[in-house]
């Protein structure tokens, strides 16, 4: 009999973690998922998986398996709302991911660390760069250098991942929510969306489950960093709220803001991967249920 393959995800019962467990298991493998449950939920629990709660602080002690792949999707992940709470940002982020990195050094297994394609976008006009827009942004470009210099400081197998507008099933709307499903929920109440100033920005938006394969992909074959993830489909908040048919309210750019996203993908489809899914598509479907 086949002994399965061990993968742990942190972060694996949040939006894009547990459609990678749910893919993880329909692959053969046992999964752990490590998730403290703070945007993460009990309704995305997927058969077979096994659920530990805590803090990526106590990944020692909570995982003390050697697995032979970790994903690390387990952190903090809005820009603006970050200005609000940074305290929260260092704790999940920067003592987390110091955590998660010692525990890969124990083991050293390889690790898929999901790093925030802000990192490379381009300067504002005031000179401030993607990396610095936040203690969320600022957090995840630092991570990315720290995963990058634990493999190299101790021969440790790695890749690092750019998500770019993640949406699809299982999206959040709300404070910690995404664009994609906060304007379906203004949709569904017949009221308008807000639009952050100057609206016509533009961002590549890239369905969960092409997020996934190109995961499993970069864990089969990727090496290193800037293995971008993303559809070629760009639209501006202003293109979105009419993809939806919504009225809009203007308000003033956020201190966060920034211009369109540069898209980074090229390593990742040397590796054999393409999208398949349509941001219009879904948008439709959605519309008619």
């Amino acid at each position: 009999m086949e002994i399965q393959k061990l993968a742990v995800v942190t972060g694996g019962a949040g939006f894009i973690g547990s459609h990678l467990c749910e893919r993880l298991v329909k692959e053969g493998y046992q999964v752990i998922s490590l998730d403290n449950y703070f945007t993460g939920s009990r309704d995305n629990h997927v058969a077979g998986v096994d659920y530990r709660e805590g803090h990526t602080k106590d990944i020692e002690k909570l995982v003390p398996e050697k697995p032979e792949i970790a994903f690390h999707l387990g952190e903090y992940s809005r820009t603006a709302v970050a200005m609000d709470e940074p305290a929260t940002v260092f704790d999940l982020n920067t003592a987390g991911t110091m955590a998660v990195a010692e525990w890969w050094r124990q083991r050293k297994c390889k690790l898929i660390y999901a790093g925030s394609s802000t990192k490379g976008a381009p300067d504002r006009s005031d000179g401030i760069s993607g990396r610095d827009l936040s203690p969320y942004t600022w957090s995840k470009a630092v991570n990315t250098e720290l995963v990058a210099n634990y493999a190299r400081w101790y021969d440790l197998p790695y890749a690092i991942s750019y998500f770019y507008n993640v949406y699809g099933p299982r999206e959040l709307a709300g404070r910690y929510g995404t664009v994609v499903e906060i304007f379906y929920q203004n949709f569904k109440k017949g009221e308008p969306c807000r639009v952050n100033g100057p609206g016509t920005q533009t961002r590549n938006y890239t369905h969960v489950l092409d997020t996934v394969e190109a995961l499993l992909v970069i864990a089969e074959k990727g090496v290193g960093d800037e293995f971008g993830i993303a559809s070629d489909e760009a639209f501006s908040p202003l293109e979105l709220a009419e993809l939806y048919g919504l009225e809009v309210d203007l308000q003033p750019p956020r201190k966060t803001s920034r211009p369109s996203s540069t898209v980074v993908i090229d390593k990742t489809v040397a590796l054999g991967w393409q999208p398949t899914h349509s941001l219009k598509d879904y948008i439709a479907e959605k519309k008619n249920n």
